[in-house]
């Protein structure tokens, strides 16, 4: 017999049997633990609470025994706190204001503060201006503060002022000139109110803000404000507080000093001044005189921000050989190799540059001079000096194939050197004498230096029609002179009339849209061109006319009268009209045609034209892709004839 063994409860739960005897047993025991437990922890937490309660109390009654005003107690020495500003540009900002912050505590009628304004230190250089103290914002019940002029002229709105020379006028104020005045109770605008308000803080917030006539320089402008405090109306000195402020005004971003290399430029000039823009060019030659304090040259220097406006550096300019000078706008006659001046007098930003002299120091040759301020380095200049004693006289070079009678300008251009090759500047003068003076009456004509040419530019006079050759020489006489050029070619002078007129372009060809010139030329009854002058009804009415449109930005080609001209810088030396035409952007045959006008001879009242061809570049490619699609064909044709015979052979072969 097996014998009855007891197993607890907790055993029998374990082992899976749930009876319910065991569940009890267990639950009841779980039970009474709980209970225990969590009694234990109400006691503990209401004996905490207790405590807790108790010791807020005691601090409380402390604390109110701390914050407690005697009902004889004088105003609190109170607070003023100081927000610097960041005003503007403008001539009146109060956005962007220094802010005073005021605040104290009354317990009785007529107890106040006054807070005065003082005068403004502005950065150096700037205009005067004039200081506002405007009430913006109050603290504590805005029932309870009153803000009011010194004396007493003011409400709510009160704004006083220090200075009355820039800006508005400032307002009259007496003695309190500069005051408000803040107190806590009543309604009305007295300097110190007597109505009985119950204790209480007050104070207000304020804008120490600039007013002038013009718009500010950019700095940092300096104000103060003293604070006094009155206890039942009356001053104690001892808790008088001085708070001092700032304003500071930057500069705007398109007004910064610093200079852009982007936007700067230097510009080098022959002469004694300059009249170059901002956007020219370098003269191409810069000749000068060795001869020492000559000056023969100008570099003028746009100093600007990234903006485009004027900026304010240092400028230093150097030379390897001569002698560099600021000229209008900052000169002082000093010169040097090396010269700095600064950009920003009232010259300099007037005009929006700053010029500095090139002069001789005695010594001949080609110099290097360099240009830099302190945020930009310009491209090097090349400049040459050179003696004024003329070594050789190159060839005269003709510009103008063709004169009429009477004097006539720019015809030759003749390029004298010095004993060192350096091309004789504006301090040589040359003259031309003609071969034949019945035909060119020219015998010491004066030739000039002309820095667009690179040489000295001759003008001569034609009298009767031939074909006279010039020399030119050093001096104003034969005699005198001791250089010599060979002879030039032939200059033609005409005395014939209009007789036809001839149109050419400069291409036979042009792309769509290509740019052409056309120019038109008046000639003699021998075909030979006439020389430079205006031609009255050159062509019948109407003018010129073309089979297509040209293109935006052609020149207008219904003129009746035209002026022929010569320019040798794009190498035309023959007189003619020119005109600049955009072709059409389809392709095609164009041609310009008119009718000889009244001022020509009747053999040349005809019809006159010339003919142009623009390319069809999709027609090119459309006809390019034909070509291709037959070699194509041909190609699949071969092939497939390739491909039979193979078949064949191997057919034979199999066989």
């Amino acid at each position: 017999m097996t014998p009855n063994k007891q197993v607890s409860p907790a055993i029998r739960i374990l082992r899976g049997e749930r009876d319910a005897s065991a569940r009890a047993t267990h639950l009841e025991a779980a039970t009474r633990k709980f209970l225990v437990t969590t009694n234990e922890r109400k006691k503990m937490s209401t004996k905490t609470n207790f405590k807790r309660i108790a010791l807020v109390a005691v601090a409380a009654l402390g604390l109110g025994v701390l914050s407690s005003v005697p009902s004889q107690a004088a105003i609190s020495t109170g607070t003023v706190t100081v927000t610097n500003g960041t005003g503007s540009l403008a001539t009146s900002d109060s956005t962007t204001a220094a802010l005073i912050n005021v605040k104290a505590f009354a317990d009785a009628a007529m107890d106040s503060v006054t807070i005065t304004l003082g005068a403004i230190t502005v950065p150096t250089g700037a205009d005067a201006v004039k200081g506002n103290l405007m009430p913006i914002d109050t603290v504590g019940a805005s029932t309870k503060v009153v803000v009011s002029r010194g004396n007493g002229a003011a409400g709510d709105a009160a704004l006083v002022s220090f200075g009355t020379t820039p800006g508005d006028t400032a307002t009259t104020l007496g003695s309190s000139a500069g005051v408000l005045v803040i107190n806590k109770g009543g309604s009305t605008a007295a300097a110190y109110d007597t109505a009985t308000a119950a204790n209480a803080y007050f104070g207000m917030t304020f804008a120490a803000y600039l007013d002038s006539q013009t718009a500010r320089t950019a700095g940092v402008y300096t104000g103060s404000v003293v604070v006094k405090f009155y206890d039942g109306g009356t001053l104690v000195t001892s808790k008088t507080q001085v708070k001092d402020f700032t304003i500071t005004i930057a500069a705007n971003a398109t007004a910064t000093l610093v200079a852009d290399g982007g936007q700067s430029t230097a510009v080098l000039a022959q002469g004694t001044s300059a009249t170059n823009r901002y956007d020219a060019a370098d003269s191409t030659t810069v000749a000068l005189s060795a001869t020492a304090g000559t000056q023969g040259g100008v570099i003028r220097v746009f100093l600007r921000n990234y903006a485009g406006n004027s900026a304010q550096e240092s400028i230093t300019v150097t030379t390897t050989k001569g002698t560099i000078g600021a000229l209008a706008g900052g000169s002082s006659g000093v010169q040097g190799k090396s010269f700095t001046a600064v950009y920003n007098t009232l010259t300099d930003l007037a005009n929006g540059y700053k010029d500095f002299g090139i002069y001789g120091d005695g010594t001949s040759g080609s110099a290097t001079i360099t240009i830099k301020s302190t945020s930009v380095t310009f491209a090097n200049k090349t400049v040459s000096f050179y003696s004024t004693s003329v070594a050789t006289i190159a060839k005269p070079t003709v510009l103008t194939t063709v004169i009429g009678t009477g004097a006539s300008s720019t015809n030759l251009l003749a390029v004298a050197k010095d004993s060192e090759g350096n091309i004789a500047g504006s301090a040589v003068t040359l003259y031309a004498y003609s071969s034949d003076t019945t035909l060119a009456s020219d015998a010491g004509s004066s030739c000039t230096f002309n820095a667009t040419y690179g040489g000295h530019v001759c003008s001569v006079t034609g009298v009767l029609a031939g074909s006279p050759t010039f020399t030119v020489k050093n001096k104003s006489t034969v005699a005198l002179s001791t250089v010599t050029s060979v002879a030039s070619d032939a200059i033609r002078v005409s005395t014939a009339t209009a007789a036809t007129v001839k149109l050419t372009f400069d291409k036979a060809t042009y792309a769509p849209n290509e740019k052409a010139t056309l120019t038109i030329t008046v000639l003699d009854s021998s075909g030979k061109e006439l020389p430079a002058g205006t031609y009255a009804n050159t062509f019948a009415t109407g003018g010129l006319s073309s089979t297509m449109a040209f293109g935006n930005g052609s020149d207008t080609i219904t003129n009746v009268s035209i002026q022929t001209t010569t320019d040798v810088t794009v190498g035309r030396t023959t007189p003619g009209k020119t005109y600049t035409l955009y072709m059409p952007a389809t392709g095609g045959s164009v041609k310009v045609s008119g009718t000889g006008g009244a001022s020509l001879s009747a053999a040349g009242q005809v019809a006159v034209s010339t003919t142009v061809t623009v390319t069809d570049s999709a027609a090119a490619a459309l006809a390019a892709v034909s070509a291709l699609a037959t070699t194509v064909a041909s190609l699949k044709t071969l092939i497939t004839t390739l491909t039979n015979l193979v078949l064949k052979i191997q057919k034979k072969v199999k066989a």
